[in-house]
């Protein structure tokens, strides 16, 4: 999937015009709209700016990762690194079993 591709996804999926990420990251729809098409490719600072006006990791949009972290999943990991390594265990602990017990109750609902 090209970064435009990608562009578009992601502004669908949140219910946004391509006036209104133009409007967030300052410059107008049709130009905007020039990157989804893969017309012209943004600077990095551009690319930053719609990023973050997606609230989606940069990694993402370039195709670097299919994994869409939101900027709220991307706060609380960074978080987590910075704990000792103890409390990570403890994190991770945690974390697997709400994992399992979500995906047994999936499974027999």
């Amino acid at each position: 999937m090209t970064f435009g591709e990608r562009l578009g996804l992601v502004r669908k999926r949140k219910k946004l015009s391509q006036a209104d990420v133009g409007k967030l990251i300052g410059i107008n729809g049709d130009a905007y709209g020039r990157y989804e098409r893969n017309e012209v490719k943004p600077t990095i600072e551009m690319a930053t700016k719609i990023a973050n006006a997606l609230k989606v990791s940069l990694d993402y949009l370039v195709g670097s990762t299919d994994l869409v972290l939101d900027t709220e999943l991307l706060k609380r990991i960074e978080q987590v690194s910075k704990l000792t390594p103890k409390e990570k265990e403890h994190i991770y602990i945690t974390i697997d079993a709400l994992i399992r017990d979500f995906n047994a109750k999936k499974a027999y609902a």
